[in-house]
């Protein structure tokens, strides 16, 4: 994933937390505000510690990125995103993992009509 498309800052993330919508499914979270400026979109991925140590962690937000990065000309523009990370996606297999996230995105109305 590009940087550019990635968001890092606190600021950034409290304003999507504050003024964004957010739907969820049992491994992920997702809150989205429309940006103006994100083109086509930017992505934050958040993992918390109670999903399990830094390596596990790490290794989500990576599967996680590399699944947005595949499906992006499926994904709205310019909205910001932040995807959170439950527990029990932990456990799951990579095509297991990008079903459920392609599922939270579709029901946030995130994933744009196929032709």
């Amino acid at each position: 994933m590009h940087r550019k498309l990635r968001l890092r800052n606190r600021a950034d993330f409290s304003r999507i937390y504050r003024g964004g919508k957010s739907f969820a499914n049992g491994q992920f979270v997702v809150y989205w505000s429309k940006q103006p400026a994100a083109e086509p979109f930017r992505l934050g991925v958040s993992a918390s510690k109670k999903i399990g140590n830094a390596v596990i962690r790490n290794r989500m937000r990576r599967v996680v990125k590399e699944i947005v990065r595949l499906n992006a000309e499926r994904i709205a523009p310019r909205v910001d995103l932040i995807l959170i990370v439950r527990k029990p996606a932990v456990d799951m297999k990579t095509k297991e993992l990008e079903r459920s996230v392609l599922h939270v995105l579709k029901k946030a109305g995130l994933l744009k009509q196929r032709a």
